[in-house]
């Protein structure tokens, strides 16, 4: 008879981890939808995120709704990852929502400040945004989706 010996990485693969990031993901996604919506004066929903994939003009505010909440749950599986390979992170709700802010002003930095700008041009958006895209009520958005997902997201995994 064969025997197994099992080994751990200290990392888990526990369903609960990667759902509680699409999960907050998604409710931090929701967060900032809101202030793209109402306070970012570009036409970040209707243009800008549908034009990403070539989905973008005409105006498609459906289309970057769903795609908005998409990036925010693969992003929110990527959290998830980060908080069940160091625990302490996500040890509490504050805790957790620290970890968030960070995570979110970190997304923002690479991803709306580097790779937005590079990407729209390459795909022939008609929404191009300066290089380096810097813009504090996108920088607020993403501290903002960063916040709930932490909080969301160790309210669902503890």
């Amino acid at each position: 008879m064969a025997t197994e010996t099992a080994t751990t990485t200290g990392v888990s693969t526990e369903a609960g981890s990667w759902r509680g990031g699409v999960a907050g993901g998604l409710a931090g996604s929701v967060v900032f939808g809101l202030v793209m919506a109402f306070l970012i004066p570009d036409p970040m929903l209707e243009i800008v995120i549908p034009s990403m994939y070539g989905l973008a003009p005409p105006e498609a505010p459906f289309v970057g709704w769903v795609i908005h909440m998409s990036h925010g749950a693969v992003i929110g599986v990527g959290f998830a990852a980060l908080l069940t390979a160091k625990p302490a992170l996500g040890r509490s709700v504050g805790a957790a929502a620290a970890a968030g802010a960070a995570y979110g002003l970190l997304v923002w930095l690479v991803l709306a400040v580097i790779v937005m700008p590079i990407w729209l041009p390459a795909v022939g958006s008609p929404a191009n945004p300066p290089f380096p895209n810097i813009g504090l009520l996108s920088a607020v958005g993403h501290l903002l989706y960063g916040v709930v997902l932490g909080a969301v997201y160790a309210g669902l995994v503890e």
